[in-house]
């Protein structure tokens, strides 16, 4: 999966197309607006899907105006302005116009999908762990120290989620000895389509089998309450995380990437 990206002939096109609305949804921050078919988003927030333009319609303007407006919102927000291409990405050529006009690649990914969710098997959690359910602030909160995420950024992670379209669940591990959340991450549901989202295990406890658990632990719950496919997105050189969800039924459906002013000097 080069360039903007193709679609996986293995999954229904249109299928793939609803999972990137339903992506688009899921990562919909307050701080966003319409500008001639780009959906411009502007979130202090770490997620650079809550911070970038999703060019979803052609529209009628001529590109480099088009750039022109949204880096203006950007500098106002005092972001540095990303684009994220997509194979659904309009113009079909904005990733080559972009390139053309000196904008960096960075940050390759991977949407991986899972058509039908029929398992694994739940898996019970090893002796001293315990699932704890977290609310929206808690979890921005939790993920946030985790990763290591300045407060800022965690409280644009809550706001987000406290006023997301689309309603969140979110799961943790904690172990019992001493109340540490080991691992964290929640899924958004969205009709039959579930997304997982923020992932993530602390560095100390990896290579045990948490980050699984709790992924089959979500979908699981997810099941509950009438989600069929899953959906997740992932960096596509963290070969680790995506073993363990090809495992679990999922695969590579399509790719994005973002582009950025060269001299902005990354995000």
């Amino acid at each position: 999966m080069s360039g903007r990206g193709r679609l996986s002939p293995s999954f229904d096109p249109l299928l793939l197309a609803r999972i990137e609305d339903a992506g688009l949804n899921a990562s919909a921050p307050p701080q966003q607006r319409w500008i001639d078919g780009w959906l411009v988003r502007f979130s202090p927030g770490k997620a650079k899907r809550a911070r970038c333009v999703n060019a979803v319609a052609v529209g009628r303007l001529p590109l480099d105006d088009k750039l022109a407006l949204a880096q203006a919102v950007f500098a106002e927000a005092q972001l540095q302005p990303v684009v994220r291409i997509t194979p659904f990405s309009q113009p079909l050529d904005l990733d080559a116009q972009l390139e053309a006009r000196g904008w960096a690649r960075i940050d390759d990914t991977r949407v991986m999908v899972c058509a039908a969710l029929d398992g694994p098997a739940e898996e019970p959690l090893p002796a001293g762990l315990t699932w704890q359910t977290l609310g929206q602030s808690a979890f921005a909160q939790a993920v946030g120290l985790l990763r290591g995420s300045p407060l800022s950024q965690r409280q644009a992670h809550a706001q987000r989620l406290d006023l997301s379209p689309v309603p969140f669940r979110a799961l943790g591990i904690r172990r019992e000895a001493d109340g540490a959340l080991l691992a964290c991450g929640q899924f958004a549901r969205e009709a039959e389509l579930v997304g997982l989202y923020d992932v993530f295990t602390d560095e100390a406890v990896r290579g045990q089998g948490l980050a699984r658990r709790l992924c089959v632990e979500l979908l699981a719950r997810a099941r509950e309450v009438g989600a069929r496919t899953g959906y997740l997105q992932v960096d596509a050189d963290n070969h680790a995380a995506r073993s363990v969800y090809r495992r679990m039924g999922f695969a590579d459906a399509y790719a994005y990437h973002y582009r950025m002013p060269a001299e902005a000097g990354g995000v």
